[in-house]
């Protein structure tokens, strides 16, 4: 009896120890399972905040690009209007010389088609023997105060100069009209009409002459002496 107890008692505890192993395998089954699934949501989440730090990054790029593209678009619009601005300028510039050369030149044809400014004062019985241009010096020339006497240097002077042509221009210094005055538009303080008026230029050039030489044969000594007065 007691055998037999024995081994029932021997029986009992190894299937109590099978049972409890397979209960304590199930369990550890179980248990590693479910670490499995609460990583997988971990995982997921990660890679979805890297995901989206990816996706934040190539947007921040693709701005950067965008607006270094519109300032280089900027930038070359700006220089293109520069540019055109300049041309525009340069263009207005060459047009307005242009339209000047143009009223210059027509001024000019005016004058020389409309010939010199009559002299309408008195001539003097000593100066009749002289004619034109010469005349009116002559005339001026006594009128001024000086002496009969100095015309023969002032008509010497002038003839040297310029011919006695109210026309005469040295196109290389500017020198214009019958005293050769430099720049021509010095005799404006005689008249306004100084370019085709002899009379105004011979009385710009008698106060030169004065004012210098004190006298015409002042001038001509001097002139003779150094080619110009």
């Amino acid at each position: 009896m007691n055998r037999l107890w024995g081994r029932v008692s021997v029986r009992v505890v190894s299937v109590g120890v099978l049972v409890a192993g397979l209960i304590g395998g199930i369990y550890l089954g179980s248990g590693w399972q479910s670490d499995d699934a609460s990583e997988a949501p971990i995982a997921s989440a990660v890679q979805a905040d890297l995901d989206m730090q990816l996706l934040k990054q190539h947007q921040s790029q693709n701005a950067a690009a965008r607006a270094w593209q519109r300032q280089a678009e900027g930038n070359a619009a700006a220089k293109a209007a520069a540019a055109a601005k300049a041309a525009a300028g340069q263009a207005h510039k060459l047009e307005t010389k242009v339209a000047k050369d143009k009223k210059a030149a027509a001024d000019r044809k005016k004058e020389e088609e409309s010939g010199p400014v009559k002299y309408n004062g008195p001539i003097p019985a000593s100066c009749n023997e002289y004619s034109g241009s010469r005349e009116i010096g002559c005339a001026l020339m006594l009128d001024k105060g000086f002496p009969i006497a100095e015309f023969p240097c002032l008509d010497q002077l002038w003839k040297h100069e310029s011919g006695w042509n109210y026309k005469a221009e040295n196109k290389s210094s500017g020198a214009y009209g019958i005293p050769q005055a430099l720049p021509g538009k010095k005799m404006a303080s005689a008249g306004a009409d100084w370019k085709t008026n002899p009379a105004t230029q011979i009385k710009w050039g008698l106060g030169y002459v004065k004012g210098r030489y004190d006298s015409p044969c002042g001038a001509w000594n001097y002139f003779q002496n150094n080619g110009h007065y």
